[in-house]
């Protein structure tokens, strides 16, 4: 056996369990760490401005590709708190990061010692597992019971709580002979199989909701080979967006009360059965459960039991994970057409697909300042099928979701159920470092992006090139929105006369300065008809010379984005499209003059 410090095992142990992308800062109590990380060499370090950047740097770079574990580092007094909002992002979307605090000495803790707080129970809540290590020779095992959590069942985060003397003490331990611990997968039966498809061939009007955990699963490709053995319609979530293309015939649209196309929400009203895989019925996908739930047969497929009647009981629940149910299913779904023992579902399939050239929304706006709908239309013609879109909050990610098109599993990158303003800037640079050469472009509002703006730095100091989309209304946009229901308009506006801005028009925040200052570049666009040519511009800039390039766009300062309470529910502030000519990058050319619905 070699004796080592914990340290040295902890980088050796991050190697060999395949963790080698860290973002973070050194302090004092994480130097020991560090000095393991630059003697060994093969951790590669994103320095960022911010520990909570850090957070969702390793956030964005794990949901990058399938197998990704970003590791986040730093101390565990401010820099350990600082995490808490990296950790509930990744911890409620289901996302493997492994964050690591450094810690004062043991016989320091409980001292008020300076920068000591109790990150393990700080942190516990939002991880599968937080932990102080107290004795150096559970340092591996600690690790080891990290690794494994973080890929069992249900993914999410964990925090490993180094204090210092621990990192410094010797061990011996032997790399060698350091295993993974396995992994259990919970796999529906054939029998569960065979039930779920008893009950699919029992309807008329089946559809499949696809949830994220079919991305973490990567099984994307078993979905839509099910999807067309059955010949079903498939409807993804926000967190599902892109486990099947969006012009596939069997793409259904997104359901939901915010980020939904109305076309999709029509065709789940008329649906009569509703198979959910790795999807958790989340209140903006569902609306009231009255509604939603009304005159179907629900079954539930989900790796977390308890996830299983959460927010309501299925007539059906089957514990498992994504691609093994997926490919029983399959196996089963295959047996039964070739026997043919499955209803014929093209006429039904035919309908949903004809319907997605119904009810489209108006983008095609000329007005200056430019209304939003118009910057999707145009961000639909200037990226194509390959690009990587990055977004949390806002009326720009629900305008985005309504308008946007993605081609591919883990192309929508988004923080769904935290929702955190400031996560896109960093969560866009984990993006490119685990996408490295593929197109990134992220979308924001102005009060999103200034947020973490100084992580832009980041990007210009280790060249992690993309372009960011700010869509600028100098306003909280959607909670503006939503204070209609209380008719006031309180303490939400950005704007302010800026004197080093004159040209402003009081739109406040120089963005262009700002990202320029920080060593990027960028593009200002105040003109619909020029947004395609500074689209074009910026992905030149972002290759040539390597770095975050922001295209803002001044909008209208108030703009209602299409949202309600139900299904059957929806309020739609603007003009609906009339002729294709007012949705032009729509997938599918309107079939039929729509009437304006407010």
């Amino acid at each position: 056996m070699t004796t080592m410090r914990t340290v040295d095992a902890v980088v050796l142990i991050l190697e060999k369990e395949g963790a080698t992308e860290a973002f973070g800062l050194p302090g004092a109590a994480i130097n020991p760490l560090y000095s393991a990380m630059r003697a060994h060499g093969g951790i590669r370090h994103t320095l960022a401005r911010h520990v909570e950047g850090a957070s969702h740097m390793a956030d964005g770079y794990s949901r990058a590709a399938a197998g990704n574990i970003g590791v986040c580092l730093g101390t565990s007094g401010p820099a350990g708190t600082d995490m808490i909002t990296g950790l509930y992002a990744s911890w409620a979307d289901s996302i493997p990061i492994l964050c690591i605090t450094g810690q004062a000495a043991v016989s320091k803790l409980h001292k008020e010692d300076f920068q000591a707080v109790d990150i393990q129970s700080i942190a516990a809540p939002v991880t599968k597992m937080a932990m102080t290590v107290l004795e150096p020779a559970q340092v591996p095992g600690a690790f080891q019971k990290a690794f494994q959590l973080m890929r069992t069942g249900r993914p999410g985060p964990v925090l490993i709580d180094l204090p210092f003397d621990v990192q410094m003490a010797e061990i011996e331990f032997d790399i060698d002979s350091y295993e993974p611990l396995p992994v259990a997968v919970p796999q529906a039966s054939r029998r569960q199989a065979e039930k779920i498809l008893d009950l699919l061939a029992a309807s008329e009007h089946p559809v499949i909701v696809a949830g994220g955990g079919i991305i973490n699963a990567d099984a994307a490709d078993e979905l839509v080979e099910l999807a067309e053995l059955l010949g079903t319609p498939v409807i993804p979530t926000l967190m599902g967006w892109g486990a099947i293309p969006d012009d596939h015939p069997l793409w259904a649209g997104m359901v939901g009360i915010q980020t939904s196309h109305r076309y999709a929400n029509e065709t789940f009203l008329a649906s009569d059965f509703v198979l959910g895989i790795g999807n958790r019925w989340a209140n903006r996908h569902t609306g009231g459960l009255d509604v939603y739930r009304a005159g179907r047969t629900f079954v539930h497929i989900d790796i977390e039991p308890t996830q299983i009647g959460r927010v309501f009981a299925p007539d059906f629940g089957v514990v498992s994970d994504a691609k093994a149910a997926l490919t029983r299913l399959i196996e089963v779904a295959r047996e039964r057409v070739d026997a043919g023992r499955v209803p014929d579902y093209a006429d039904w399939a035919r309908e949903c697909f004809e319907r997605r050239a119904t009810g489209q929304r108006k983008t095609h706006f000329d007005n200056i300042p430019i209304k939003p709908q118009r910057v999707y239309e145009e961000m639909n013609r200037a990226f194509g099928r390959d690009t990587t879109y990055v977004s949390t909050i806002g009326l720009s990610q629900i305008a985005g979701a309504q308008m946007l098109h993605v081609y591919g599993a883990r192309k929508w990158i988004n923080a769904g159920q935290a929702g955190p303003l400031g996560w896109t800037v960093p969560a866009a640079l984990g993006v490119v470092r685990g996408k490295p050469g593929e197109r990134v472009v992220a979308l924001s509002g102005d009060y999103d992006f200034q947020f973490m703006i100084e992580e832009l730095a980041v990007g210009a100091q280790h060249n992690l090139p993309y372009v960011h989309v700010v869509v600028n209304n100098s306003y909280l946009g959607l909670i503006r929105q939503s204070q209609r229901g209380f008719g006031m308009d309180y303490e939400v506006s950005l704007a302010f006369e800026n004197v080093n801005y004159p040209d402003g028009n009081g739109y406040g925040v120089d963005h262009v300065a700002v990202a320029e200052g920080l060593g990027c570049k960028a593009v200002r666009v105040t003109d619909p008809d020029a947004l395609g040519a500074a689209f074009a511009q910026a992905s030149s800039l972002a290759e040539e010379h390597r770095v975050p390039v922001v295209v803002e766009v001044i909008l209208e300062r108030v703009t209602n984005i299409s949202m309600g309470t139900e299904l059957d529910n929806i309020n739609e502030f603007e003009e609906l499209a009339v002729t294709p000519e007012d949705a032009p990058t729509a997938l599918h050319p309107l079939a039929a003059p729509q009437p304006l619905t407010v």
